[in-house]
């Protein structure tokens, strides 16, 4: 493959492809489009994987970089481009994608190749909003996420799917309307100053905002990111969207949605408005701690496994972001690396859930007892997502948690001290949730008639616990590829934030030099 292939626009473009063909095939082919979906999303992550492999570890610069004029005339252009951090989130999303094919396999019965179609769209938009550098590609790509999700809950998703999704809808849409309003904020300043109109993140990095305009415009892109996250408060959405879902929709949300937020404020609310990053820090790190006791006391709560597990999804993105805002090298590729980890843990735990509901057609706890018994595959592996998810040492959480709380005590050692407290809490309800559903007795008759895994199952199962023991135990390969462009990004973040921490320790009737 040479230099000039346009890997990114074909990875993003591919699942689009696929989806256009299988509009083509007849309903009928059941079999035929579940295979053909499965063999194009396996091509889909060969593509990625080039990026892996010829990605250079050693510079901060963006690769993979394609450039097009779209509309010069307005400043737009198709500007793609991927460092250390994308190009990790694109190969979970690939990786993540087939296992949500695989999932489906039985469990979609009606629409089936509507279904397939969209979840090859959010694949096209997803890996988009991943590669986009231009505002006006990203917003495009970033919108084009929430239509297939939509549908994924609100077409096939429980009883209750259409308030989940319309709710979804409306958290979403509110916070992309500010963003879009800021950046056509950002869009005519940038262009006043400077007389050239522009999107391109590049030129608009080196942008001169006042402050106080960079305080409203980083509130507009804050809250729709925080919306996506999702950040206490904003967070109320997901365990609807989550319980109504199907099992691939849950796991897809949890694994690659959900760190399209984070992804949001690393790459344009941080950079862009550096004054507004000094200034909300402490409250964004607060809202994290809040976070993550917060969702860990509402998971004890819980007694539906999936709504245990969406509230968790609350605590650990948590420690994503207090990682993130903690801006030293070890919290900051803490953060990136337990995205992952969660995409890998959290997926592994609702795909665990939509086998044990396809069987049982039941989620509560109180349900259950005793499947250990019955399902000790399913129990042996439920036990080693569990173990990820509250980071055992040796698993991949722990490499993730302890490097956000080794950032954070260096950055703020009160910080650090409250989001220890949920690590305690978050052992307490995935481990008496597991003893609940697997051990002691068989209090129900129909548990006594479940089937184990099938083959199927256990390759899904199989390729989780494949990654929660290699990022666990041999993390290196993975923290290489970010390092560089964490460090190229902390000393751009640093260059530009101490101007504004500098002007805030100014004695009284001292000018500051600030705009």
């Amino acid at each position: 493959m040479n230099q000039t292939f346009p890997l990114l626009s074909t990875l993003i473009f591919f699942p689009l492809a696929g989806a256009l063909l299988l509009l083509l095939v007849p309903r009928r082919h059941a079999l035929f489009i579940k295979a053909s979906v499965l063999i194009w999303t396996l091509l889909e992550f060969a593509l990625s994987l080039p990026l892996f492999y010829r990605f250079n570890e050693k510079t901060a610069a963006m690769q993979f970089v394609e450039l097009k004029e779209w509309y010069p005339e307005w400043g737009i252009s198709y500007l793609l481009g991927i460092d250390g951090i994308s190009m990790l989130l694109i190969m979970l999303t690939t990786f993540i994608t087939i296992l949500c094919i695989l999932c489906s396999w039985e469990s979609i019965k009606d629409k089936i190749k509507e279904y397939y179609v969209s979840f090859l769209l959010l694949e096209t938009a997803m890996i988009g909003a991943l590669c986009a550098l231009d505002l006006v590609l990203f917003y495009i790509f970033w919108e084009l996420m929430l239509i297939p999700m939509y549908l994924l809950i609100g077409v096939w998703g429980g009883p209750n799917r259409i308030y989940a999704a319309v709710k979804f809808f409306l958290f979403t849409m509110a916070g992309s309307v500010l963003m879009l309003l800021a950046i056509m904020a950002l869009y005519f300043h940038f262009g006043g100053e400077t007389g050239v109109y522009t999107f391109n993140v590049f030129d608009l990095y080196k942008a001169e905002i006042p402050v106080v305009k960079q305080y409203w415009l980083f509130a507009a892109f804050a809250f729709s990111f925080a919306i996506k996250v999702p950040m206490f408060p904003f967070h109320t959405w997901l365990p609807d969207a989550h319980t109504e879902a199907p099992t691939a929709g849950s796991v897809i949300l949890a694994g690659v949605l959900l760190k399209m937020g984070v992804y949001g404020f690393i790459r344009f609310a941080m950079p862009l408005f550096p004054a507004a990053v000094v200034a909300a820090t402490p409250l964004i790190s607060w809202l994290a701690i809040i976070g993550i006791i917060y969702g860990a006391v509402m998971c004890i709560m819980q007694t539906d496994l999936k709504r245990l597990i969406a509230y968790s999804s609350v605590s650990h993105l948590g420690y994503v972001m207090l990682g993130i805002f903690a801006l030293n090298m070890q919290g900051f590729e803490g953060g990136i690396y337990q995205m992952l980890n969660h995409g890998v843990s959290t997926g592994g735990l609702f795909l665990i859930v939509g086998m044990i509901y396809e069987r049982r057609h039941t989620r509560m706890i109180a349900d259950f007892g005793g499947l250990s018994k019955i399902m000790p595959r399913l129990a042996a592996f439920f036990m080693i997502v569990t173990l990820s998810s509250i980071a055992l040492p040796g698993t991949n959480g722990f490499v993730g948690e302890f490097l956000i709380l080794l950032g954070t005590f260096r950055s703020n050692m009160l910080y650090g001290v409250l989001a220890t407290t949920g690590v305690i809490l978050g052992a307490v309800y995935m481990l008496w949730m597991f003893q609940r559903v697997m051990f002691g007795k068989i209090t129900k008759e129909e548990n006594t008639r479940l089937t184990d895994l099938t083959k199927r199952e256990t390759v899904i199962l199989c390729s989780i616990v494949l990654f929660v023991f290699l990022m666990g135990l041999y993390p290196g390969p993975f923290l290489k590829k970010m390092d560089a462009s964490a460090t190229g990004y902390l000393k751009y973040m640093q260059a530009k934030t101490s101007v504004y921490k500098a002007a805030e320790n100014v004695p009284p009737g001292r000018p500051a030099d600030v705009k």
